[in-house]
């Protein structure tokens, strides 16, 4: 009966975070080697889910690093990193196609659709690509620094995205883009995330990894920040306290608080449903980021 009680009272506790959120938009994207675990994607999936059975609208971002690297060394092409990103040639670009499109997008389509009931959409270039983008050059010492086919995000087709979620379709979305002239550029999962959250004005980001949130210490997974900050994030930042690992992700929300998002949050996709326990519990599970301190400590994961 106790066992019972304490369900119920869970319950209760998600109660006013699902009469909050319903009919909002939550962009939730994933990646690192969670994505390589089948049991914590079947659970974040199944998270996912929830959240479109009790009304609130989530919009998939995903990435696919691990499977793309391993694919190209099936087929005999060297991985190239250059400041962190992946070099994409020709060869390169057909592989992520394929791995991102036909592998990883489709997988979790068919996830949602046949297993958990829920009607989903995958969106890439070999579909229906809702992300526009122009060739990303990066600079060092006054010098462009070539990385191929790659580019940045510079518009999202809201009106496709927002009709599939008012009719309860969940769009699942490939960091892939077009450029102006119908070319295909390769671009960061983490930075297409942000982009869709600050154009949809989400209520809110969420970015699943292998990272239990921001942690004070790399080392200790409990050392996590509950809570921060735009101001604290760029402060850790400048002590070196937020690595390069976990740059993309923090820049990933800071651009969606920019634009209007209300929450970001980093949470460890390992950890079972962590999706719901950070969005529907008074504590969460990772790191919630702010623009301006909270101001009810009473409703730590709002």
């Amino acid at each position: 009966m106790q066992q019972a009680i304490e369900k119920a009272g869970v319950l209760i506790e998600a109660l006013k975070y699902i009469q909050q959120y319903r009919e909002t938009i939550v962009v939730i994207k994933f990646g690192g080697s969670v994505m390589d675990d089948p049991d914590a994607m079947q659970g974040i999936l199944t998270d996912v889910a929830f959240l479109n059975v009790v009304g609130m609208r989530p919009v998939i971002v995903h990435g696919g690093g691990k499977a793309i690297s391993q694919a190209m060394e099936d087929r005999g092409l060297e991985v190239q990193f250059v400041k962190g990103r992946r070099y994409t040639d020709q060869r390169t670009l057909t592989v992520v196609e394929h791995v991102l499109c036909n592998e990883v997008n489709s997988r979790i389509v068919r996830t949602l659709y046949k297993q958990l009931g829920c009607e989903a959409m995958g969106l890439h270039t070999l579909s229906s690509c809702v992300l526009s983008g122009e060739k990303l050059w990066l600079e060092e010492d006054g010098k462009r620094i070539d990385l191929g086919l790659v580019g940045r995000v510079m518009s999202i087709n809201t009106r496709l995205l927002e009709l599939l979620c008012k009719a309860d379709n969940i769009p699942v979305v490939a960091p892939l883009a077009r450029d102006e002239a119908g070319g295909k550029l390769n671009c960061n999962a983490d930075t297409a995330a942000g982009e869709v959250a600050a154009a949809l004005r989400a209520e809110k980001l969420v970015v699943i990894s292998d990272t239990h949130g921001i942690r004070r210490d790399i080392d200790d997974p409990e050392s996590f920040f509950p809570e921060m900050t735009e101001d604290e994030i760029r402060r850790r930042v400048a002590e070196g306290v937020i690595g390069s690992g976990m740059l993309p992700k923090v820049e990933a929300c800071l651009r969606a608080l920019d634009a209007g998002v209300r929450r970001a949050h980093i949470i460890d996709g390992r950890i079972p449903h962590s999706l719901l326990l950070e969005i529907f519990s008074d504590r969460g599970v990772g790191t919630l980021i702010r623009k301006e301190p909270n101001l009810d400590a009473g409703l730590a994961s709002a």
